[in-house]
């Protein structure tokens, strides 16, 4: 990225290799729509090289340009506030006969994807973010501009929330201790 500061447009390229598939997949969870995932992953990039001079080589690459992810999504939902975000990730099949356990395997990854999507916006997006993508709270907090204690606590409650959902999904029954 300094080399892209410094006029090396070509390196943009690499970056793009190194991070277009993550960066596809946070917006992909946050949307449910690929062709908009993927023309926002496009606008990331963009703003990448419109605002290159912005970033600082002693702060985490990563914590960057989630935060540049972070602000595209925010400022096309703003744009399309008042219409609904169109086809949903669809489900896969596959007419090959599968075992009961891999069948119960992937059932309860799509009443988890389903559960994460319940979730509120600000809630979900802590999660993606540290669980999906592994960033740290504090790189988190810095991308949501934020402080770290309430991202801890937006993750905390996500999880609950998210625990809490994915048991209704199954149609468990959950005793409270």
């Amino acid at each position: 990225m300094v080399l892209v500061q410094g006029g090396d447009t070509a390196q943009l390229a690499l970056i793009f290799e190194r991070h277009h598939v993550a960066l596809f997949r946070y917006l992909l969870q946050m949307t449910r729509n690929r062709a908009l995932s993927e023309d926002l992953v496009q606008e990331v990039f963009f703003r990448v090289l419109k605002y290159a001079k912005s970033y600082d080589p002693d702060c985490p690459f990563a914590r960057w340009l989630y935060g540049m992810a972070h602000n595209a999504y925010r400022d096309c939902r703003h744009k399309t506030r008042g219409e609904q975000a169109s086809a949903t990730v669809p489900e896969v099949r596959s007419t090959e006969p599968i075992s009961e356990e891999l069948f119960g395997r992937k059932q309860d990854v799509l009443f988890l994807e389903e559960a994460l999507q319940r979730l509120p916006e600000d809630r979900r997006e802590v999660l993606v973010l540290s669980r999906y993508h592994g960033l740290r709270y504090e790189e988190v907090a810095a991308i949501l501009n934020c402080e770290v204690g309430a991202v801890k606590v937006r993750a905390y409650r996500a999880l609950k929330e998210l625990r809490e959902t994915f048991h209704q999904l199954r149609g468990d029954k959950i005793y409270e201790l």
